[in-house]
């Protein structure tokens, strides 16, 4: 998203969303992010451009938030949609002041918590996750022997 050319003059600054204590100038979509947005946030409106924008677009009118107040990398977008997110701090690349600027880089969508209830709780799904798959490979691991 970040090779798009701008059509400004004389534009000094790099551009940059403050978010969550970053300075968010680029956003990379995953290859999982983009299968899960097709699987469980929209199956008609798709692709990398649509989904940098919609992210653009909330960040900059803060419709993005931590899920939890003390971990940053799960996030919910408008009260409904949940994201997991890495922050990457950016080479060579500065604000005026110097401060440096960050990639966000989505690493999935987890889908709607108005359609999928148990995300709701997050600890508790992931733990319920862990529980089944272990189970799941105990279960096999009786069957081979």
């Amino acid at each position: 998203m970040r090779d798009k050319i701008m059509n400004r003059w004389s534009t000094y600054e790099p551009f940059y969303v403050a978010f969550n204590g970053y300075k968010v100038a680029d956003i990379v979509i995953t290859s999982h992010a983009l299968s899960r947005w097709t699987e469980r946030v929209e199956t008609e409106q798709g692709g990398i451009e649509h989904i940098c924008s919609f992210l653009w677009d909330k960040m900059k009118n803060d419709k993005i938030q931590p899920y939890y107040a003390n971990e940053k990398d799960v996030y919910l977008i408008d009260e409904d949609l949940v994201m997991v997110a890495e922050f990457v701090e950016m080479k060579e690349e500065t604000d005026i002041a110097g401060n440096p600027l960050h990639k966000m880089i989505v690493v999935t969508f987890l889908g709607r918590v108005s359609q999928d209830i148990q995300l709701r709780d997050l600890k508790a799904y992931y733990s319920w996750l862990r529980h089944s798959r272990r189970m799941t490979l105990v279960k096999h691991g009786r069957k081979r022997k």
